[in-house]
């Protein structure tokens, strides 16, 4: 009998393996004893060859979506998603129907982070402190002012672009075609970034805030380092508290010229940085799961700082049987399913 087949190992569905963070994810929760099912929609994802076994499903943003994932966890026994990619949160909220523990906020958390310019509109309203936005097509601002113009839904900085004056912005409109109010327009905080990981669960309380000064950033994160800021980490606490996410969330934000943070992004999931939170000693991914699935104690929040993450590639080897079978054999046809990993 394979490890992956032992009586008494919780399984666990986790999404997106291609991203930067999922493979590290997947090797921690093997070591701590979940039997792990990875899926993506592209056959090279690195973390499908990792995973005890691994699914291929429909894009996230499609109506194949729901049904393909709702069945790959039922047939699996799943006792739990981690979804790792903004295209699926709205849909696989609704698995909890089904006794699936699904590690996401509540959906409607979910629904106003996923609409960049409700959320913006939303903390302002609180009173927490944001760029000035507005929809591209209703920016007034002084046409000397650098801007950041980004799509309303998106994700890993695609569509992100910054003009060195606003007076560029309806040159940009024009290129890309898209209605202004699909765009949204923010003035340039050029101070230090922040990413920042806020674990809270479904009582409300407040377990950890880890804050991470960017170092080097392409679309995802590639370098930080692990930093206390205490205002940081109190407008961090802050939206929990306005906003009662009740679940995991990444805050993305920057020092103004007066050293004070300001929210330009919310991502109402675990980011791409989680392994730098586990290595400082926050272990968010399997904390939250034990509390989600066996009612496990809050995490003690204690984290070390100047821990830095140097993003990089990293080779694994498995058996040519495992990678022809999960689809990239040039004969095959993309499978459904594969059983692949240190389990097979």
């Amino acid at each position: 009998m394979s490890a992956a087949e032992r009586p008494g190992r919780p399984t666990v569905v986790v999404t997106t393996a291609g991203a930067p963070q999922t493979p590290g994810i997947i090797q921690d929760l093997q070591r701590q004893g979940y039997r792990v099912v990875a899926t993506d929609i592209d056959p090279t994802a690195p973390g499908l060859y990792l995973a005890d076994r691994c699914h291929l499903v429909p894009p996230g943003a499609s109506d194949a979506y729901l049904p393909g994932i709702r069945g790959i966890c039922l047939r699996e026994g799943a006792a739990a998603l981690v979804p790792l990619v903004d295209e699926e949160l709205a849909a696989v909220s609704r698995l909890a129907d089904d006794g699936i523990a699904v590690l996401l906020p509540r959906p409607e958390f979910v629904a106003t982070c996923l609409d960049k310019y409700a959320l913006m509109r939303r903390l302002a309203d609180a009173g927490l402190p944001v760029p000035r936005t507005r929809t591209a097509a209703e920016w007034t601002g002084p046409p000397a002012e650098p801007l950041v113009v980004k799509p309303r839904s998106g994700r890993g900085g695609r569509g992100v672009v910054r003009l060195g004056s606003a007076h560029r912005l309806g040159a940009l409109l024009a290129e890309t075609g898209r209605p202004a109010d699909e765009l949204i327009a923010q003035e340039e905080i050029a101070g230090t970034e922040f990413t920042v990981s806020v674990v809270a669960w479904r009582d409300g309380v407040v377990q950890a805030v880890v804050p991470k000064e960017v170092v080097l950033k392409r679309g995802v994160t590639k370098y930080a380092v692990t930093r206390r800021h205490e205002r940081v980490s109190e407008v961090c606490r802050a939206v929990q508290q306005e906003l009662r996410a009740d679940g995991p969330f990444n805050v993305q934000l920057a020092l103004d010229s007066d050293g004070e943070p300001r929210i330009f992004e919310i991502n109402p999931r675990f980011s791409s940085t989680a392994p730098l939170t586990r290595a400082a000693g926050v272990d968010e991914v399997g904390g939250l799961l034990r509390q989600a699935t066996a009612g496990g104690p809050h995490l003690a929040g204690d984290w070390r700082e100047g821990v830095v993450m140097v993003r990089r590639w990293s080779d694994e080897f498995i058996e040519e049987a495992d990678f022809t079978g999960a689809g990239l054999s040039p004969a095959a046809e993309s499978p459904a399913e594969s059983t692949v990993g240190a389990g097979s």
